[in-house]
């Protein structure tokens, strides 16, 4: 037996020492996600929470479909775009624009790139994350935010557009 599916079976079973060892497993990862969705560490913490609150609740209801990581990741997501949505922070931003995406050909940072991202509107940052960065494609992230896949790659074009410009102006980076 695997040891997530060892950890799952006691965490099932109220096992407390099983569900602080998965919170420390994965905590840290899921704690990734939603920071560079939020952009805010408190509300990243809160939603680490009521994540693994719902992730021990539903625990029993996990079918061995995906990973663990992805299950977990999933509803860390979806959380934190409930919470988006509820705060009305997520915002898309209109753009009819159907230009050739930007292309980075300058070296940079990992810390030029994050402060970058941190630098997007909240729909653009969750659309780059999701689609760049945790390997989603754009009809998922469409279902997840509930919004067209047109809309989803538009975002993603403006979001790079962004982070060019940001990096440009704030870095000297050029095309």
């Amino acid at each position: 037996m695997s040891e997530d599916r060892l950890i799952i079976r006691e965490c099932i079973s109220n096992n407390r020492l099983a569900q602080k060892a998965l919170f420390d497993k994965y905590a840290k990862a899921m704690y990734t996600v939603a920071f560079r969705m939020l952009n805010d560490y408190d509300q990243a913490h809160d939603i680490i929470q009521d994540s693994f609150i719902e992730i021990f609740r539903d625990l029993k209801d996990f079918r061995n479909e995906s990973s663990l990581y992805s299950w977990m990741k999933t509803i860390v997501i979806r959380k934190t775009i409930r919470h988006l949505k509820t705060v009305k922070k997520f915002e898309l931003i209109e753009t009819n624009h159907h230009v050739s995406e930007p292309k980075f050909n300058q070296e940079f940072t990992a810390e030029d790139l994050d402060k970058a991202i941190s630098s997007l509107p909240t729909g653009n940052r969750t659309i780059f994350l999701l689609v760049e960065v945790e390997g989603y494609k754009h009809k998922e992230v469409a279902n997840m935010l509930e919004i067209s896949d047109g809309t989803s790659k538009s975002q993603l074009f403006y979001a790079k557009k962004l982070l060019k410009k940001y990096l440009k102006e704030m870095y000297g980076y050029e095309r």
